[in-house]
């Protein structure tokens, strides 16, 4: 495994080379280190493990870029694509004027394209800043964001408005012989605090329970509102909140896995707990479906970028932390004039963002 580390003022990241996953990230806030990030148990365990794993499953860790999401069932590659399976080498890694920027290629082609991942941190800013870089190619690519982040006690989500939230048709754990799952599927809702639980009720979404051991998966489909898209986490125990930004005309869904538990077999084996996934894409599951027909774009919602020779296909994220304040995450969030504002109950809070990154307002590759 080969580990390629930068930092700036107050943040470090680490990106696994083998499999392009973030292995670490460390942000420094109210006199703490602060790791929003999820490394999967068995990852640094030194045991055996099943031997039809994808890699990307074996190092699971932090985050990554899937290309497609889900199932390669256009042109063959392990689940989530080659970006999280296969080797990435660093072209690039400086210093800057205001922190640190490094530019890693995946050696894969996907689709005929080269896809490039350039990480920047700034100096005093607690976010990993990203963009990814499709060049040439032929077809088109689905693609998501896999942030993880584990809570050990629980905790309490926001997010920037939705027009509803949907699971699939099928729960990603079906056999109670291998897991177990909460919700109904397929269901929707437009309201996230009451979603239609597996036996009966309603359960909600903006909060994360410990004790509801469970395996879900659910797409948010972003409203029409102007701003960036977010998902906030504040997590109880360890007193942090979690922010994930997009710029929603480049990705314009948020699908959330919430494992905690509901896996009995190798290598999750119950003990993948208090898990999220916060997974900002342009995807359907699958390749084909994603190129193809599906439900999320008979509503509308663009799920593949188009590639093709002599073109470059772009699309950025974000990831932080800062400690945590008042024990909820905001009711709003909005980004100008180099600052992330958050607004929680009456209280706002300000803190150093690149409020042009995300590129909000500008059109989004077709």
């Amino acid at each position: 495994m080969t580990i390629h580390t930068i930092k700036a003022r107050g943040i470090s990241v680490s990106l696994d080379l083998t499999v392009g996953h973030i292995a670490d990230m460390v942000v420094e806030g109210g006199g703490r280190q602060l790791k929003p990030l999820h490394r999967a148990p068995w990852v640094d365990a030194n045991e055996t493990l099943p031997d039809n794993l994808p890699e990307g499953t074996v190092r699971l860790s932090g985050d990554f870029l899937c290309a497609p999401f889900s199932r390669s069932d256009v042109e063959e590659a392990p689940l989530h694509g080659w970006p999280a399976n296969s080797a990435w080498d660093v072209t690039e890694s400086a210093a800057t004027e205001d922190g640190w920027r490094a530019v890693y290629r995946l050696r894969h082609k996907v689709m005929g394209a080269t896809v490039d991942k350039i990480l920047t941190l700034r100096d005093g800013h607690p976010f990993l800043y990203q963009e990814h870089v499709f060049s040439g190619g032929h077809g088109a690519i689905s693609v998501a964001h896999h942030p993880m982040t584990a809570m050990t006690g629980g905790g309490r989500l926001a997010f920037s408005p939705k027009r509803f939230a949907a699971t699939l048709d099928d729960p990603l754990e079906p056999d109670p012989a291998r897991g177990r799952f909460l919700l109904a599927y397929p269901a929707r809702s437009a309201d996230l605090s009451q979603f239609l639980a597996a036996g009966g009720g309603t359960l909600d979404l903006t909060e994360y329970r410990m004790d509801d051991r469970r395996e879900d998966f659910l797409t948010l489909v972003e409203a029409d509102h102007g701003g960036p898209g977010w998902t906030a986490l504040a997590r109880q125990a360890e007193d942090d909140l979690v922010l994930v930004l997009k710029n929603p005309a480049e990705l314009p869904i948020t699908m959330l896995w919430l494992s905690n538990g509901g896996r009995d077999y190798a290598p999750w084996s119950g003990r993948h707990l208090g898990v999220l996934g916060i997974e900002d894409g342009r995807a359907a599951v699958g390749h084909a479906a994603s190129i193809g027909d599906n439900w999320l774009k008979r509503e509308g919602v663009a799920t593949a970028f188009a590639l093709g020779e002599g073109q470059s296909v772009s699309f950025r994220h974000v990831i932080g932390a800062i400690p945590l304040a008042g024990g909820e995450p905001p009711q709003a969030i909005t980004t100008a004039d180099g600052r992330i504002r958050l607004v929680t109950g009456g209280a706002t809070r300000e803190v150093p963002f690149d409020s042009d990154f995300l590129r909000i307002g500008q059109p989004a590759a077709s």
